[in-house]
């Protein structure tokens, strides 16, 4: 009995080294952050790499949940109310192509059933792995899966009481999932969600993008926030604006290697309008969408257009900026709301900048942004989202509420 009353912390297990400049990273952090919201003792956990040296007292008590340092807090926006557990990995894990090295196994048969099981009552995660092991020693956990893939998932772990609910993003990969043995009732479709700190009008700081931004006399800022990949349509953007050379284009996101691809791509082609940002830190991030006339979603046609999570869009929202997007199977279900300025064809440079320069005569630049969008995306917050995840949760199951 004593035992049960320790199990209070709902642990999102993420298998990968904070921080990186990757979507999946920015959806799991903050679902996370808004569970914490919420009132939950939601702890963070995830390997630490970065130490290679053996400190006998971190194997021994590995499990220290903690304030978010500020670096985590700055880069995905996050709130004070969530803790985070690194879990050491000296050396030799993940060093040397083994199972027994590997930084996962590690977690799953080490760190979760010797440390982290005793005060756990829910696991969430993306990492089919971690919520396997969940449910075998014993603890309820959520799937989320936002990618097609071919595995079958074993009917022990799906069919389990202990296996609440599995989460996706869009109906194609629910279908999928369902297709390779997770029972239907099991699986929920659900959009990801938006930061409420993105609503917060930054005048000054958006003028001061504005200022550094706009170059040679050039009055108009177009600005994509997001992965830098060809089917996101970053090859169609460059295309584009260079049938805009009036106006600026920017790009945020992107790894570094992406970032010189890109910045040599455009210098080829001779578009110089066209800047490459690298990742922005989402506490900045919120500024520079609010700075733009614009902002583009100029995604690509093809097989990831049936499952792309549109994360960055409802960012877009939030900021209250004209949006121009691309009609793809995941955003169809957006086509009837005033949110979005203007759809386009996908893959058509020609088409996309006829909508850009379209929405710059019917939307001129308002400072406070345009209210159709801001109201519609309130529905689609983050806290919102993790109460209708826990809604599928049986109530015995739940994290008691600290807050």
């Amino acid at each position: 009995m004593k035992t049960a009353n320790l199990k209070k912390h709902y642990i999102f297990f993420i298998g990968e080294q904070l921080p990186q400049p990757e979507a999946h990273l920015v959806q799991s952090t903050n679902a996370a952050n808004a569970a914490a919201n919420l009132g939950y003792s939601t702890v963070l956990v995830y390997p630490d790499k970065q130490s290679r040296a053996i400190n006998l007292a971190n194997l021994a008590s590995p499990f220290l949940p903690k304030k978010t340092p500020t670096e985590l807090i700055k880069y995905y926006n996050l709130n004070d109310k969530l803790k985070v557990a690194p879990l050491p990995m000296p050396w030799p894990i993940d060093h040397f192509q083994s199972k027994f090295t590997d930084s996962n196994t590690i977690a799953t048969k080490y760190y979760l059933p010797f440390y982290i099981l005793p005060t756990t009552k829910l696991v969430h995660s993306r990492n089919w792995n971690f919520v396997k092991a969940a449910i075998k020693n014993g603890i309820p956990a959520i799937y989320e899966h936002h990618h097609h893939e071919d595995k079958l998932f074993e009917p022990e772990i799906v069919k389990s009481p202990l296996f609440q609910i599995a989460v996706t993003v869009v109906d194609a990969i629910r279908e999928t999932m369902i297709k390779n043995g997770i029972p239907p009732e099991k699986v929920i479709k659900l959009h990801n969600g938006f930061n409420r700190l993105f609503m917060q009008r930054q005048p000054e700081k958006a003028a001061e993008w504005r200022k550094k931004l706009l170059k040679n006399q050039r009055s108009h800022l177009v600005v994509y926030a997001g992965a830098l990949q060809q089917f996101k349509g970053i090859d169609v953007l460059i295309d584009v604006a260079s049938e805009m050379p009036n106006v600026q284009f920017v790009c945020a996101g992107g790894k570094s290697t992406e970032v010189e691809y890109y910045q040599q791509l455009a210098k080829e082609k001779q578009v110089q309008n066209i800047t490459f940002l690298g990742y922005v830190l989402h506490h900045e991030l919120a500024s520079l969408l609010q700075a733009a006339d614009i902002l583009a979603h100029p995604h690509c046609s093809g097989k990831a257009a049936t499952f792309t999570s549109p994360l960055k869009l409802f960012d877009y929202f939030a900021s209250g900026t004209p949006i121009v997007a691309t009609e793809i199977p995941s955003l169809i279900e957006f086509q009837d709301t005033k949110a979005i300025a203007a759809w386009c064809e996908p893959d058509n440079p020609s088409k996309f900048a006829e909508c850009l320069k379209r929405v710059l005569q019917t939307h001129p630049k308002r400072v406070e942004g345009y209210p159709d969008s801001v109201e519609f995306v309130k529905q689609f917050s983050w806290e919102n989202r993790a109460a209708k995840i826990l809604s599928y949760v049986d109530t015995s199951l739940l994290p008691p509420l600290i807050a």
